[in-house]
């Protein structure tokens, strides 16, 4: 077997794959985007696909067979992939396209009947492993997912890193970890479940009120945990905690086992427990931890008790949410200012601004360590200017940095994790004169995202059903964006969290978007973008709450929470409806009122004009 490194290119590294391939009787390898706890961001460890084809994107899967190879990936990085697969051998194909191939349809096209394709089973969940054995049954091919085959070439690969898990004190938590655990026990019960097996990250950090460094961006720890009616079993790496912690987690019933044993001791822990049915939630539950379970247990997929409890935060969370977001506020209002104020001298000066994406990503990090309780960012920001905005989740490098400049716009997404909460708000700033048109379309998003921010709906709904409402005045004029308008955040935890989200598409979900219930907190974040030209989208976090209680019911409504105006000067006032100006203005004297008394005289002066009423 020959083994290569990263200083080796990718046409050898996949000639290596392909020895290897042809030695095990393996006809297609599959080399997915993840981990084994379905993370959004993969650690040095578990990137196997980006070795495997240099394409450094946060999303993608690899299919490579003995004499082809392709990679898929979605509309967020269709110009990067094609420039970074550029001579690898390799084909991009643009995801979720029409006309598009599919996975399952490339296997179908390129193997022969009864082939054998490997993927690594830790690394897919086992609802994908189920959905390409069906969608490929008509070629009878055997799927192997107990082989980590690039992870067997790849000679230089990182080793796995675990750092100090720390106790997230119960005046943020809000609910002890004994609570906790009671009521999971209690959903078991209600399910009929005797086990529970748990390998997401962030539900595991909110069950045990612990939190971590191991995954970027996410405070959560490398772990698995199985609950039973009697013992709770955590698989974590036991250096990472100190003795003081793991006597409190003794203290509450948790027992502290090897990580590495997880896989080995699942069935063994079922039949010490006596356990019929196991409740795991196949969409993020990998294959591997399927396949190692007796096979005689009854399975229940559902929605993870702890993750539709983690969705709904308690009265403590809920004013942690407010302190973080007034606390990210004021860092948002210091860097707008600092940001408009460098463009408008620019502009009258006739010279650079001297700021790049990169930079501006720099400077609005340093405004939010200036914050109390800050604990980092909560993704990596993403500063598009111009064309680079229509790029929907660009990530600037060395390479592609570019400066900013006294006209278009720059799209700025960016969040901050603080101990008492978790922020996500994107604001498109208008740095110099804009057309008729990108008005109109920085007018049009707005309107989408006042519309869905200001509903007030009955108990009952979700997502699905609210979607429309940010949807409409891009679709009155037969334009769309290709991506959800919501999705949950966690509370000092991942700022990407299900199952809440707003997607006016469900017809393939399963199980279904449940409905709001008050304490969710989802995102706002409707958008609109041109190839080559510039992007748009408005997003703020919205805390459902309950509004009236009427002879038809409990009607619930959404809390903005995200304290940052709005750029008035990419508005066409005239474009609006009167109680969407009335919304905004509501919306800018809050921010004004809240913000106003933590900063200095010239940002003060800045804030009043940038919320006057309009």
């Amino acid at each position: 077997m020959t083994n290569v490194t990263t200083n080796h290119s990718v046409p050898e590294r996949i000639a290596a794959l392909r020895e290897l391939m042809r030695a095990k009787a393996v006809d297609a390898c599959i080399v997915p985007t993840g981990d084994p706890h379905m993370s959004e961001y993969t650690s040095d460890h578990y990137k196997t696909r980006e070795f495997i084809t240099g394409f450094t994107g946060s999303a993608g899967t690899a299919v490579i067979t003995l004499d082809d190879a392709g990679l898929w990936t979605d509309s967020r990085y269709f110009l990067q992939a094609a420039d970074q697969l550029a001579g690898s051998g390799m084909t991009l194909y643009k995801d979720r396209l029409p006309g598009t191939m599919k996975i399952h349809e490339y296997l179908l096209q390129k193997l022969d009947h009864g082939s054998t394709i490997s993927v690594d089973g830790r690394l897919v969940s086992s609802a994908w492993a189920e959905h390409l054995r069906g969608s490929t049954a008509a070629g009878s091919f055997t799927l192997s997912t107990d082989m980590d085959l690039v992870g067997e070439i790849w000679a230089d690969r990182p080793a796995a890193e675990f750092h100090p898990a720390f106790d997230y004190p119960l005046q943020y938590a809000g609910v002890s970890r004994a609570e906790k655990i009671a009521a999971i026990r209690e959903d078991m019960a209600a399910a009929g479940a005797d086990a529970l097996i748990l390998s997401q990250l962030s539900d595991i950090a909110w069950l045990m009120n612990l939190r971590g460094s191991d995954v970027l961006c996410n405070p959560v720890f490398f772990s698995f945990v199985i609950v039973t009616s009697g013992r709770v079993l955590l698989y974590a790496d036991a250096p990472a905690f100190a003795p003081e912690l793991a006597a409190e987690l003794a203290r509450d019933g948790v027992e502290l086992r090897p990580y590495d044993r997880f896989y080995a001791e699942l069935a063994e822990s079922a039949a010490a427990e006596h356990a019929f049915a196991v409740m795991l939630d196949r969409k993020t539950c990998s294959e591997r931890i399927l396949q190692s379970l007796p096979k005689d247990l009854r399975v229940i997929d559902e929605y993870s008790p702890a993750m539709k409890r983690k969705a709904v935060k308690n009265p403590t969370e809920m004013e942690g949410i407010r302190s973080a977001h007034l606390k990210d506020g004021v860092a948002m209002c210091k860097f707008l200012y600092w940001l408009k104020t460098r463009a408008a001298e620019a502009a009258e000066s006739g010279s650079s601004m001297g700021i790049t994406e990169i930079s501006a990503a720099e400077k609005l990090h340093e405004f939010r360590a200036q914050q109390d309780l800050f604990m980092g960012d909560s993704f990596e920001a993403i500063v598009g200017y111009g064309p680079h905005g229509a790029i929907v989740h660009y990530a600037a490098t060395p390479e592609s940095d570019v400066p900013l400049e006294p006209r278009s716009m720059v799209l700025i997404d960016s969040g901050g994790q603080y101990l008492d909460g978790t922020t996500d708000i994107t604001r498109t700033i208008v740095l110099g004169p804009l057309t008729e048109h990108e008005k109109t379309m920085f007018t049009a998003v707005l309107r989408g995202h006042i519309d869905l921010a200001r509903a007030v709906f009955p108990e009952g709904l979700n997502g699905e059903n609210l979607d429309y409402l940010a949807h409409e005045p891009l679709w009155q004029m037969g334009l769309d964006y290709r991506h959800g308008t919501g999705h949950g955040v966690g509370h000092f935890l991942n700022v990407h969290e299900d199952p809440n989200d707003i997607y006016w598409d469900g017809r393939n979900r399963f199980p279904p978007m449940p409905p709001f219930e008050e304490g969710m907190l989802t995102s706002d974040e409707p958008g609109y973008y041109e190839e080559g030209a510039f992007g748009i989208r408005h997003e703020s976090l919205l805390l459902c709450r309950k509004a009236e209680l009427t002879e038809y019911g409990q009607f619930m409504r959404f809390e903005e929470v995200t304290l940052a105006p709005f750029d008035l000067e990419g508005l066409l006032a005239e474009q609006m409806q009167p109680d969407e100006i009335a919304y905004l203005n509501q919306y800018h004297q809050m921010v004004y009122e809240q913000i106003v008394p933590h900063l200095d005289e010239k940002e003060r002066q800045w804030l009043k004009a940038a919320t006057a009423a309009i």
